[in-house]
This record gives structure tokens, sequence and C-alpha cells, in this order.
């Protein structure tokens, strides 16, 4: 397959609407914790304790979701470079390794939308009881 400024090109909205989506995220993930601090405060319970475990994982993986699609996007801008000043074998391999950190970045956030629904099921069962 010929390597063309084009394709690594094609990319550059996908991670970046990955980055926005993971951005967005990351913020509703900070609002959470900052409204359950106020509650810890006040009220020290099991389920908070469980939630703030939760998000704890779901904030270490949401950092590790953006730094694997910052480095795909890194790779792709490398790769397009790499086009433009005819190195095709360096250029092939960038692009490779910049698809293998979106793949990555991609089942992080799989993972962190299953940790994500987990923690509304918990939080559902409780209202219920």
């Amino acid at each position: 397959m010929q390597l063309t400024l084009s394709i690594p090109a094609l990319l550059f909205p996908a991670i970046s609407l990955t980055m926005l989506a993971y951005n967005a995220r990351y913020l509703a993930i900070a609002a959470l914790i900052r409204q359950l601090h106020k509650q810890f405060e006040d009220n020290t319970t099991e389920i908070l304790a469980t939630q703030i475990q939760q998000l704890r994982k779901r904030l270490e993986i949401i950092k590790n979701m953006q730094a694997t699609a910052i480095v795909s996007f890194l790779l792709a801008a490398i790769t397009m470079f790499l086009v433009y000043v005819e190195l095709t074998v360096w250029a092939n391999i960038s692009f490779g390794i910049s698809l293998v950190f979106l793949m990555v970045s991609l089942l992080l956030s799989l993972l962190e939308v299953w940790l994500s629904t987990k923690a509304l099921g918990v939080q559902l069962r409780n209202m219920e009881q």
C-alpha cells in the first residue's frame, strides 16, 4: 500500500473528536468528584467510599486514554512529515504505531465506559433498597 499525506490526515478529525469526548468524560467526573467531596465531608458512608475508589480508577483510565490519543495524534503528524520528506519506511512504521496507540486509547475508553456503567448500577441498586 502506498502511504500518502491524505491517509494519516484522515486520523486528525477522528482523533480530535475522540479527544473532545474524552475531555467531556473528564469534566463530568471532575464535577462528580467535587459533588462527592461535599457529601463526604458531611457524611462518610461505605457507598461514598466505594464511589470514590471507582472514580479514582476511572480518572486514571481517562488520563491514559487521553495520553495514548495524544501520542497517536503526534505520530500521525510525524507520519505526515515523514511522507513529505519521502522517508516511506519510517512513515509506514510511524503510522502503524499511531494506529496501535489509537486502538489502545479506544480499548481504554471501552473499559472506562464499562466501569462507569457498573458504578451507575451500584447507585441504582442502592436507591432501590
